[in-house]
């Protein structure tokens, strides 16, 4: 199997190095591609994989191809390459906010395309990714595409009306995280705490309790009501928490994520 890659920027790393490192395909089988001559080389160096400037080189000589450029970049590299697909290539883009229909409708014809949304925790292996294929990709073709995604950490199969959920509850919350973090990190500042210690551990509670909810299978609710005693610190907490709108605020931020994603 040969996959390339159009683009070399942060995910795309993360997705190659993700691959190369679980040897799902070997280096010399890749093949990434990039107008930007360090990001190129950087990518040759990292992962031994063979780089171009050419991205219709990099369709041409491979099976699989993933697109892994920003939204404003996309129309020109669809433009360029559609010449090239065929009913043989499995596309896989990454490329927030544009939908299968206007991946068909950008290269004058149906194909096998994969629609997904990944997020940022890619880069350490621990990403979720929402994926969904369209109506030409087989169930084989589905299988290696997950197989590829799973090398950045988690990735289950959604209808494509949920994909602007995606985005606002994976692919764009690792923000609303750095924030709860930070300010975590200030309260315990203020409380005397050394910033450094405090990051180490506010950013500590938050991996433990999200792994608590993914390994337990408990109801968020339940696990907030065992750390929560009778006239105690954490109630306390929580009460000021949602006098001040804490929950509400989350729920708008992505109603505005999900808003903003449907017009990209």
């Amino acid at each position: 199997m040969k996959l390339g890659v159009i683009g070399a920027g942060n995910m795309a790393s993360a997705i190659i190095g993700g691959i190369v490192k679980k040897g799902l395909i070997e280096g010399e089988d890749i093949i990434c591609s990039s107008p930007v001559k360090a990001e190129r080389d950087k990518a040759q160096l990292a992962y031994g994989i063979r780089v171009t400037e050419n991205n219709r080189e990099t369709v041409r000589e491979s099976d699989i191809i993933i697109f892994a450029v920003k939204p404003q970049v996309i129309s020109r590299v669809v433009e360029e390459i559609k010449l090239d697909i065929d009913d043989e290539k499995l596309f896989i883009s990454i490329v927030a906010g544009k939908s299968i229909e206007w991946f068909e409708t950008a290269a004058g014809k149906s194909f096998k395309i994969i629609r997904t949304m990944p997020n940022t925790p890619a880069l350490v292996g621990e990403g979720m990714t929402g994926v969904c294929p369209n109506t030409k990709v087989e169930q084989d073709d589905l299988e290696k595409a997950l197989e590829i995604l799973s090398s950045l950490g988690k990735a289950a199969v959604v209808p494509e009306s949920l994909m602007d959920a995606v985005v606002a509850v994976s692919g764009s919350s690792p923000a609303y995280v750095f924030l709860m973090i930070e300010a975590m990190a200030d309260g315990a500042v203020r409380l005397g705490m050394p910033r450094a210690m405090a990051y180490k551990f506010a950013a500590q509670a938050v991996y433990g309790s999200a792994k608590m909810v993914l390994e337990t299978g408990k109801h968020p609710a339940e696990l907030k009501d065992m750390v929560c005693s009778p006239a105690g610190t954490t109630i306390e907490a929580v009460r000021v928490l949602e006098d001040l709108g804490f929950r509400s605020s989350l729920i708008e931020a992505m109603d505005a994520c999900a808003e903003v994603s449907k017009k990209l």
